[in-house]
């Protein structure tokens, strides 16, 4: 909050335009008439109009408003529709697009395409940059995604993670070959001290969190390894981060240190990690629910180049 005393050279001054001088640093008249409308600003601890002319010895008080929360629009965007009903819908996010909207990337999100292929039927639950979101991929990641379409599905779904009875699966290609054919990484992650906008394995700090990957070995090629990777948690970068940190980088995972470059000279397209399946129970009858996704062109491509 911040406060300004009137004195006798500002007097009779509409509380607008004083205050849109006042706040010079990003506030337009119009932000600042907002802000009065809101009751943001207070002359003497009390509302009042923008047209309001100061006296000597006022108190004018300014509190930020809160940012607003943009309108989250449906897009004619394609969708792969792995399953749907009238709870829950199932799809397959290619690699690139976003699940839902955030700060400098508000359209063009998965969230956005099936608000337009539900008709707005998405939980409204959580987030409203969220509807009907009960767990995410990371942008370049692929693979299954199950969001909520009522709110009685989403408290479910959101339980089921929460509780780790969902069964997630990923493929991955990594760089090395794990000696190891077999193995569960617990370690808890946490936000990088070096990076804010990273993970790291740590044990210290508010943000961390436990965390369990297990890893099977699928086949092995000359410095690169594909994998079958199972979570029992869900964190936020959470396969990258300790597959990196074991030695592993996921191919084309350049922020955790995977090469883009290939073997036979190309570059990899994406980072090479991909949701091969999910099984939940249903939110409403209950029944036991596994879906897959086939995997990815470049996947096979890259298999192919590393015979």
């Amino acid at each position: 909050m911040q406060k300004f005393k009137i004195t006798s050279e500002d007097t009779d001054r509409r509380l607008d335009i004083f205050l849109a001088e006042k706040m010079k640093a990003g506030y337009s008249r119009n932000a600042i008439q907002q802000a009065i409308e809101g009751g943001f600003v207070l002359v003497n601890d009390k509302a009042s109009k923008a047209s309001y002319k100061l006296r000597p010895d006022d108190e004018v008080s300014f509190t930020t408003p809160p940012p607003k929360t943009p309108d989250v629009t449906a897009e004619d965007i394609p969708v792969n529709i792995i399953y749907e009903d009238d709870d829950v819908i199932v799809v397959n996010k290619p690699a690139g697009m976003v699940v839902h909207p955030a700060h400098g990337n508000y359209t063009h999100t998965l969230v956005n395409a099936l608000l337009f292929y539900c008709k707005g039927k998405l939980s409204s639950t959580g987030s409203p940059l969220r509807p009907g979101v009960v767990h995410r991929l990371d942008k370049e990641v692929s693979g299954v995604l199950v969001l909520a379409k009522t709110d009685t599905a989403y408290r479910e779904l959101v339980k089921q993670f929460k509780e780790k009875t969902t069964k997630r699966k990923y493929i991955a290609f990594v760089k090395g070959e794990p000696a190891l054919l077999k193995d569960k990484i617990s370690l808890a992650i946490g936000r990088s001290k070096k990076d804010r906008k990273k993970m790291a394995v740590t044990s210290e700090g508010p943000t961390s969190k436990s965390a369990v990957t297990n890893y099977e070995v699928l086949k092995k090629f000359k410095g690169i390894t594909k994998l079958a990777i199972v979570l029992e948690t869900g964190r936020t970068h959470q396969i990258r981060v300790h597959m990196s940190y074991m030695g592993y980088p996921i191919l084309g995972d350049t922020t955790y240190g995977g090469p883009k470059a290939l073997p036979d000279g190309r570059q990899a397209e994406r980072i090479m990690l991909h949701a091969k399946s999910l099984g939940f129970k249903h939110p409403v009858s209950g029944k036991e629910m596994l879906f897959e996704a086939e995997l990815p062109e470049e996947f096979g491509k890259l298999e192919h180049g590393l015979q």
